[in-house]
C-alpha cells in the first residue's frame, strides 16, 4: 500500500465528511490525521476497497467524536455556529465542482438538531450521493434502516423550514442593498430587505463581543444593527466571498479577517430571513486574504 498516494487521493473527501459532521476545520483535520495514522498500521491485504474503508472509519469516528463535541458546546459562550468554509474567486473547475457539492451554511447550522447518525446518513446520501447499500455497509445498518433514518432527518429539517437556498443571482442585489444600507447608516432601508420573522445569530465564542442569544424579528434585528454599526461592526473594508458555496461577506479590520456574514433567503428568494455572523477569531484562522 502506497500510503502517500492513498492520502493524496482521499484526504480531501475524508476532510469534507468530517467537517460536515463536526462543523469545525481543526477538529476535522485532527480526526482525519488520526484515521490515516491508524489506517497505516492495518494489514492492507485484507482491505478490498481503500476508499470505502476510509469513509467508514472517518464517518464512524465522527459520530463518536460528535458526542463529546456536543457536550463542549453546552458550556460554549453564546451561540455556537459551525466554522464557515470561506473561498474567494473560483477558477479551477475542480474547485467549482467542490462548491456545487457543498452544503449551504444555513443547512449546516440546522443540521445541528440531527443526531450524529442522522447527520451521517444525510451527508452520505444527500451531499455525496452514496447508494443505500454503501451507506448501510459504512454504518453497519440495513438499507431499510438507513432509508428510515434519512426520512426522519429530512422531516426534522423541513419542520424548521431550513431548505437549501439556491445560490442564484437573486441573492447578490439583496446583499448589495444590505451592505449599502448598513454602510451608509440608513438602517431603515433594511426593513424592505428582511422578512418579518428574520433572525440574526452571531458567534463570538466569548472572544469578542457578540449577541449571546439569537435576535428574533426584523424590528429587533434592525435595532441591533443600529447599535453595533456605529461601533465599527463593519470593520474598515469588506469583500464578497463564497461561504459554503454561496455568496457572503468577509469583513476586514486592519488587513485581517474580522467576521464573516452569510445569509439565507426566504423560499421566494426575495428577502433575507437568516443572518449568520461569525466573529469568533478562533474560527477565522483558516481564512487567508488573497
Amino acid at each position: 500500500m502506497d500510503l502517500e498516494k492513498v492520502y493524496a487521493a482521499y484526504r480531501p473527501l475524508l476532510h469534507s465528511i468530517a467537517y460536515r459532521m463536526l462543523g469545525s476545520f481543526s477538529e476535522a483535520e485532527d480526526l482525519v490525521q488520526d484515521v490515516f495514522a491508524d489506517f497505516s498500521q492495518l494489514d492492507s491485504s485484507h482491505i478490498n476497497n481503500e476508499k470505502a474503508y476510509l469513509i467508514r472509519m472517518v464517518t464512524n469516528r465522527s459520530i463518536n467524536y460528535s458526542q463529546s463535541a456536543r457536550k463542549r458546546r453546552e458550556v460554549y459562550t453564546g451561540e455556537w455556529l459551525p466554522v464557515p468554509d470561506v473561498s474567494f474567486a473560483l477558477q479551477d473547475p475542480a474547485e467549482l465542482y467542490a462548491e456545487q457539492e457543498s452544503l449551504s451554511y444555513a443547512l449546516l447550522v440546522t443540521m445541528e438538531q440531527l443526531t450524529a447518525v442522522e447527520r451521517a446518513v444525510f451527508i452520505l446520501r444527500e451531499s455525496l450521493q452514496y447508494d443505500y447499500d454503501e451507506i448501510a455497509a459504512c454504518l453497519q445498518k440495513t438499507e431499510a434502516n438507513c432509508r428510515k433514518i434519512l426520512s426522519r432527518a429530512k422531516e426534522k429539517l423541513q419542520k424548521r423550514r431550513e431548505t437549501l437556498p439556491l445560490n442564484s443571482v437573486k441573492a447578490e442585489p439583496l446583499i448589495d442593498a444590505f451592505m449599502e444600507a448598513a454602510g451608509s447608516g440608513h438602517i431603515e432601508k433594511l426593513v424592505a430587505l428582511l422578512t418579518e420573522d428574520a433572525i440574526l445569530i452571531s458567534d463570538g465564542g466569548g472572544k469578542v463581543r457578540a449577541a449571546i442569544f439569537p435576535i428574533f424579528n426584523s424590528a429587533r434585528v434592525i435595532a441591533f444593527l443600529k447599535g453595533v454599526i456605529p461601533k465599527h461592526f463593519l470593520g474598515d473594508d469588506y469583500q464578497y466571498v463564497h461561504v459554503n458555496g454561496q455568496i457572503g461577506i468577509l469583513l476586514i479590520q486592519g488587513g485581517m479577517p474580522k467576521s464573516v456574514i452569510s445569509f439565507q433567503l426566504d423560499q421566494d428568494e426575495r428577502r433575507i430571513e437568516r443572518i449568520y455572523v461569525m466573529m469568533n477569531p478562533d474560527k477565522l484562522t483558516h481564512v487567508q486574504l488573497p
